[in-house]
C-alpha cells in the first residue's frame, strides 16, 4: 500500500489539521505496516497558481512549448504522477473563510487535467483517477458541519467524485477555536470516529 498524505494548512507546524491527518495516516500504519508514506506540505512546498502563463503552457503542444512552458506543466505532471501511483489519500483541510485554503485549491487544480484524470465522453463526465481510498481530515475553530454554512464538504466530495474519487470518508474536528475544552471534546470526537473507522 502506498499512501499519500497532502497537509494543505498555510502552517507547517502546528496545524490541527496536520494532527488530525497525522492521526489518521498513524492508523493506516498500525494496520498496514508494511505501507509507505509520501507526505506533501503544500505550506513547505507551495505549488504555483493556476494563472494566465500556466494555462498558456497547458494549452500549448507538447513539442511547441518554450522551456519555461514546459517547465510549468512538469511541475503538474509530477504532482499528478505522484497522486496516480498511490493508494490512499489523506488530506489534512482546514478552514479558511468558510473554503479550503488557497494551497489545497491549487493542488487540485493542478492535478485536474482533462484527458489524464477525467475526460468527458457522451454520458458526460469520467474520472481516471479510480480505485483510491480518501480520507479527509478537517479542522475548523468553529461548529459547520451539517449546517448551510459547510461548504468545503460538499465541494470536496464533487471535486473528488469527479476525478473518480468516491470512496471518501470525512473525520471532522471542530469548535477548536471556542475554548479548551470544546477543543478536547473535537479531538476525542475525532478519535472516536477513527475508531469506528479503523475497528
Amino acid at each position: 500500500m502506498k499512501i499519500l498524505q497532502i497537509n494543505a494548512s498555510a502552517r507547517s507546524a502546528g496545524a490541527n489539521s496536520t494532527r488530525l491527518a497525522d492521526a489518521i495516516t498513524a492508523r493506516l500504519l498500525a494496520q498496514h505496516p508494511q505501507a509507505t508514506v509520501e507526505l506533501r506540505d503544500l505550506a513547505a512546498n507551495p505549488h504555483p497558481v493556476l494563472d494566465e502563463p500556466a494555462l498558456a503552457a497547458l494549452f500549448t503542444p507538447a513539442d511547441q512549448r518554450t522551456p519555461e512552458q514546459a517547465a510549468r506543466v512538469a511541475l503538474d505532471d509530477a504532482l499528478i504522477a505522484q497522486v496516480q501511483s498511490v493508494d490512499v489519500i489523506v488530506l489534512g483541510v482546514p478552514m479558511y473563510n468558510f473554503g479550503v485554503p488557497v494551497q489545497l485549491k491549487t493542488w487540485i487544480d493542478a492535478i485536474a487535467r482533462a484527458g489524464v484524470t477525467f475526460r468527458y465522453t457522451a454520458n458526460g463526465p469520467e474520472g481516471l483517477l479510480q480505485g483510491k481510498k480518501v480520507y479527509v481530515a478537517l479542522a475548523r475553530g468553529g461548529l459547520y458541519r451539517n449546517t448551510p454554512a459547510d461548504s468545503q464538504t460538499p465541494y470536496l466530495k464533487s471535486v473528488l467524485a469527479f476525478l473518480g474519487m468516491t470512496d471518501v470518508e470525512f473525520v471532522f474536528a471542530e469548535g477548536l477555536a471556542m475554548g479548551t475544552e470544546s477543543a478536547s471534546r473535537a479531538f476525542a470526537e475525532a478519535e472516536a470516529r477513527l475508531d469506528e473507522l479503523f475497528a
